[in-house]
């Protein structure tokens, strides 16, 4: 049993290089039959997100440049341009790697959560086509807990560290329930859409999707459930909005102190929240001198965004110790199984030998042989037997000058340590 992860990510090589290795639906059945059918390899699961390719194999010793040639066959990369850009890793530093990986301390994005999601669903794609050993079901479940317990003992996924996600954190902070609000989201583009997800997993369900083109807002609106209105449709809308988040393109501003004046008086001077993440700005700088009016711009958001991935890069430190302690403990573990096989062939000879011996003692007593002599004979034959082999091993020890090997022989034999 040896563990492996061969890869490539966004620190080691460019997106062309990682379009060329990545593994898309189509290509993963194909690629995952060829490594089991591989008699080098025992077990595998293939990671492959817009940001890495990695392959976690169990494979026989010394293996791992047939995998490296075997990545670069089944993409028809040449090896010149692929291993410059691989990281490899072996055994407790392959079990290192993973669980830093799901913990999200690989990541562009300092422990954004989405890659638990990706390993866990690799690891079933791979349980799906017959992939996985016995091995790698250990390795990927305990892998799972380390990320469990670094989301429980530490904060390092809980700080909003992008713009769209520090928009709905500081909505949250302001109204109680996103799920009793309604907000207008003005735009549907990747960052609307992004705080659309953010605020469709805290519960919101009231959304208004306001933009230019129709199109556009119908399929955001269908993800979410939202209700479409058009760029001038935004003042007779504007009062029922708790909370407007706008990123648009328009060089000019969309909502201005005069429409929100008019939808504060008809609201009866419930407060709104105003996030501004467009640039050029989409809302007038002056709706911030309104009473129960709260402006944010994008650059308050960054403060929030540049504060938060302080935070987590302390909480990364407790999250690292965690992994290292919890890779050692499972290579700890991985060793000791080695050490159960070793233990079962160990008793599997010595009983082998005695059963032997046991059977030409009784055959020598059923000819007729003196018992007394048949029984010195057994337990001489048995004691030269057992022994030949550690005392070849001392001999050997002795003979080439290592102490050491010769202390470890002595101590599992239970005599006591060399002067």
């Amino acid at each position: 049993m040896s563990l492996l992860a061969i890869g490539i990510n966004h620190n080691t090589a460019s997106v062309e290089l990682r379009e060329k290795v990545a593994f898309g639906p189509e290509k993963l059945p194909q690629a995952l039959q060829q490594l089991t059918e591989n008699q080098l390899v025992n077990g595998s699961v293939i990671v492959s997100t817009c940001n890495r390719t990695e392959v976690y194999c169990d494979v026989k010793p010394s293996a791992r440049n047939k995998v490296i040639d075997w990545i670069s066959q089944f993409h028809q990369v040449i090896p010149e341009e692929l291993k410059p850009s691989l990281y490899i890793h072996e055994e407790q530093a392959a079990i290192r790697h993973l669980m830093r990986v799901a913990c999200g301390l690989d990541s562009l994005v300092l422990g954004e959560p989405q890659i638990l999601g990706q390993v866990k669903q690799a690891f079933s794609d791979s349980r799906e086509h017959k992939a996985v050993n016995a091995a790698m079901e250990k390795w990927f479940q305990k892998t799972f807990s380390v990320a469990k317990r670094v989301r429980t003992e530490t904060d390092i996924g809980g700080s909003a560290v992008s713009v769209a996600y520090a928009a709905c954190t500081l909505a949250k902070h302001i109204f109680e329930s996103l799920q009793q609000s309604t907000v207008l989201l003005v735009g549907a583009g990747e960052t609307i859409e992004l705080v659309a997800k953010h605020l469709a997993g805290n519960g919101c369900t009231k959304i208004i999707v306001a933009n230019r083109t129709r199109e556009r807002a119908l399929t955001l609106a269908e993800e979410f459930g939202a209700e479409v209105i058009s760029l001038p449709e935004i003042p007779e809308h504007l009062a029922r909005a708790d909370i407007v988040i706008s990123s648009t393109a328009s060089p000019l501003p969309i909502i201005g102190k005069g429409m929100v004046e008019s939808a504060l008086k008809a609201r009866r001077n419930q407060p709104m929240l105003f996030v501004d993440i467009a640039v050029p700005r989409d809302i007038e700088s002056q709706v911030g001198e309104l009473d129960d009016a709260y402006l944010y711009t994008v650059d308050d958001l960054q403060s929030i965004v540049d504060s938060n991935m302080e935070q987590r890069k302390v909480e990364a430190i407790q999250a690292e110790a965690i992994v290292s302690e919890e890779s050692a403990a499972f290579m700890t573990w991985l060793r000791s199984l080695q050490g159960v096989d070793s233990i079962r062939d160990y008793r599997t000879s010595a009983n082998d030998i005695r059963q032997e011996l046991l059977a030409r003692s009784i055959h020598a007593l059923q000819a007729g042989g003196d018992p007394e002599s048949v029984l010195i004979e057994l337990s001489n034959k048995l004691t030269n037997r057992l022994i030949h082999t550690p005392t070849r091993a001392l001999q050997s020890a002795a003979e080439q000058g290592e102490p050491a090997r010769l202390a470890i022989i002595r101590q599992s034999l239970g005599l006591d340590d060399p002067l």
